[in-house]
Protein backbone atom coordinates (compact mmCIF):
# COMPACT_ATOMS: atom_id res chain seq x y z
CA UNK A 1 0.00 0.00 0.00
CA UNK A 2 1.44 3.50 -0.72
CA UNK A 3 2.61 6.11 1.33
CA UNK A 4 -0.98 8.04 0.11
CA UNK A 5 -3.11 5.37 0.48
CA UNK A 6 -1.95 4.82 4.02
CA UNK A 7 -2.56 8.17 5.00
CA UNK A 8 -6.13 8.07 3.27
CA UNK A 9 -7.17 4.82 5.38
CA UNK A 10 -9.65 5.47 7.80
CA UNK A 11 -9.10 3.44 11.30
CA UNK A 12 -11.70 1.15 12.83
CA UNK A 13 -12.65 1.99 16.42
CA UNK A 14 -9.76 -0.56 17.86
CA UNK A 15 -7.13 0.92 15.60
CA UNK A 16 -7.93 3.75 16.64
CA UNK A 17 -7.98 3.12 20.21
CA UNK A 18 -4.81 1.29 19.89
CA UNK A 19 -2.79 4.30 18.21
CA UNK A 20 -4.34 6.78 20.54
CA UNK A 21 -3.78 4.74 24.23
CA UNK A 22 -7.59 4.75 24.65
CA UNK A 23 -10.27 2.49 25.05
CA UNK A 24 -13.00 1.91 22.44
CA UNK A 25 -15.40 2.69 25.26
CA UNK A 26 -13.45 6.14 25.62
CA UNK A 27 -13.60 7.04 21.95
CA UNK A 28 -17.42 6.08 21.87
CA UNK A 29 -17.88 8.60 24.79
CA UNK A 30 -15.73 11.28 22.91
CA UNK A 31 -18.36 10.76 19.92
CA UNK A 32 -21.63 11.08 22.24
CA UNK A 33 -19.89 14.25 23.77
CA UNK A 34 -19.42 15.37 20.15
CA UNK A 35 -15.54 15.59 20.45
CA UNK A 36 -14.92 13.38 17.48
CA UNK A 37 -16.65 11.91 14.54
CA UNK A 38 -17.12 8.75 12.94
CA UNK A 39 -18.73 7.35 9.79
CA UNK A 40 -20.62 4.16 9.32
CA UNK A 41 -19.90 1.55 6.74
CA UNK A 42 -22.58 -0.24 5.00
CA UNK A 43 -22.45 -2.58 7.86
CA UNK A 44 -22.99 -0.42 10.55
CA UNK A 45 -19.02 0.34 11.80
CA UNK A 46 -17.96 3.14 12.88
CA UNK A 47 -14.67 4.16 10.64
CA UNK A 48 -12.65 7.04 11.61
CA UNK A 49 -10.64 9.39 9.21
CA UNK A 50 -6.54 9.49 10.71
CA UNK A 51 -7.53 13.25 11.81
CA UNK A 52 -9.58 12.23 15.16
CA UNK A 53 -6.34 11.00 16.02
CA UNK A 54 -4.92 14.25 16.53
CA UNK A 55 -8.40 15.04 17.91
CA UNK A 56 -7.85 12.36 20.68
CA UNK A 57 -4.58 13.63 21.74
CA UNK A 58 -5.44 16.92 21.85
CA UNK A 59 -8.88 15.87 24.14
CA UNK A 60 -6.30 13.85 26.82
CA UNK A 61 -3.97 16.49 26.85
CA UNK A 62 -6.35 19.45 27.80
CA UNK A 63 -7.79 17.00 30.16
CA UNK A 64 -4.74 15.90 31.92
CA UNK A 65 -4.45 20.14 32.60
CA UNK A 66 -7.64 19.87 33.71
CA UNK A 67 -10.13 21.77 31.16
CA UNK A 68 -13.90 20.43 30.85
CA UNK A 69 -15.22 18.57 28.32
CA UNK A 70 -17.73 21.39 27.98
CA UNK A 71 -14.08 23.58 27.04
CA UNK A 72 -12.79 21.10 25.04
CA UNK A 73 -15.74 20.96 22.77
CA UNK A 74 -16.07 24.62 22.57
CA UNK A 75 -12.54 24.48 21.29
CA UNK A 76 -12.71 21.47 19.09
CA UNK A 77 -15.90 23.82 17.71
CA UNK A 78 -13.27 26.33 16.92
CA UNK A 79 -11.33 24.72 14.34
CA UNK A 80 -12.01 24.80 10.32
CA UNK A 81 -14.38 22.56 9.04
CA UNK A 82 -13.45 21.01 5.67
CA UNK A 83 -9.54 20.88 6.22
CA UNK A 84 -7.16 19.41 8.47
CA UNK A 85 -6.52 22.11 11.33
CA UNK A 86 -2.72 23.37 11.17
CA UNK A 87 -0.12 23.98 13.58
CA UNK A 88 -1.55 27.45 13.74
CA UNK A 89 -5.10 26.55 14.31
CA UNK A 90 -4.00 23.99 17.18
CA UNK A 91 -1.74 26.87 18.63
CA UNK A 92 -4.62 29.34 18.83
CA UNK A 93 -6.72 27.07 20.11
CA UNK A 94 -4.41 26.38 22.99
CA UNK A 95 -3.51 29.97 23.77
CA UNK A 96 -7.18 30.55 24.69
CA UNK A 97 -6.60 28.99 27.92
CA UNK A 98 -3.46 30.36 29.04
CA UNK A 99 -5.03 33.16 31.16
CA UNK A 100 -6.96 30.06 33.21
CA UNK A 101 -3.96 27.51 33.41
CA UNK A 102 -1.96 30.57 35.23
CA UNK A 103 -4.41 31.02 37.28
CA UNK A 104 -4.75 27.34 38.44
CA UNK A 105 -1.15 27.21 38.64
CA UNK A 106 -1.26 30.18 40.90
CA UNK A 107 -4.04 28.48 43.23
CA UNK A 108 -2.14 24.96 43.26
CA UNK A 109 1.56 26.68 44.09
CA UNK A 110 -0.48 28.60 47.11
CA UNK A 111 -2.19 25.79 47.85
CA UNK A 112 1.03 23.73 48.01
CA UNK A 113 2.83 26.69 50.14
CA UNK A 114 0.10 26.81 52.96
CA UNK A 115 -0.21 23.16 52.66
CA UNK A 116 1.29 22.17 55.80
CA UNK A 117 -0.11 25.01 58.09
CA UNK A 118 -3.36 23.48 58.05
CA UNK A 119 -4.55 20.20 56.88
CA UNK A 120 -7.98 19.12 58.39
CA UNK A 121 -7.44 21.45 60.80
CA UNK A 122 -5.32 19.91 63.07
CA UNK A 123 -4.15 22.85 64.71
CA UNK A 124 -4.06 23.32 68.23
CA UNK A 125 -4.93 27.10 68.27
CA UNK A 126 -7.99 28.56 66.53
CA UNK A 127 -6.30 32.23 67.05
CA UNK A 128 -3.52 31.44 64.37
CA UNK A 129 -6.09 28.41 62.63
CA UNK A 130 -5.90 30.34 59.28
CA UNK A 131 -8.94 27.68 58.10
CA UNK A 132 -10.87 28.83 60.90
CA UNK A 133 -14.29 30.27 60.61
CA UNK A 134 -15.57 31.96 63.14
CA UNK A 135 -19.36 31.85 63.80
CA UNK A 136 -19.57 30.71 60.33
CA UNK A 137 -19.31 34.40 58.80
CA UNK A 138 -17.63 32.97 55.09
CA UNK A 139 -21.43 31.36 54.71
CA UNK A 140 -22.16 34.52 53.17
CA UNK A 141 -19.72 33.91 50.64
CA UNK A 142 -21.30 30.99 49.45
CA UNK A 143 -21.74 27.38 49.53
CA UNK A 144 -18.44 24.91 50.03
CA UNK A 145 -15.11 25.53 51.29
CA UNK A 146 -13.87 29.34 50.39
CA UNK A 147 -10.35 29.39 52.68
CA UNK A 148 -8.04 27.80 50.34
CA UNK A 149 -9.62 28.88 47.19
CA UNK A 150 -8.15 32.08 46.58
CA UNK A 151 -5.45 33.38 43.80
CA UNK A 152 -2.82 35.05 46.11
CA UNK A 153 -1.63 33.80 49.61
CA UNK A 154 -2.80 37.23 51.33
CA UNK A 155 -6.59 35.61 51.22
Amino acid sequence: MSNSAMRQRELTPGELAERAGVTVSALHFYEREGLITSRRTSGNQRRYHRDVLRRVAFIRFSQRLGISLQDIGAALDSLPAGRTPTRGDWARLSARWRTDLDDRITRLQNLRDNLDGCIGCGCLSLETCAMYNYEDALATLGPGPQRGLETSSTG
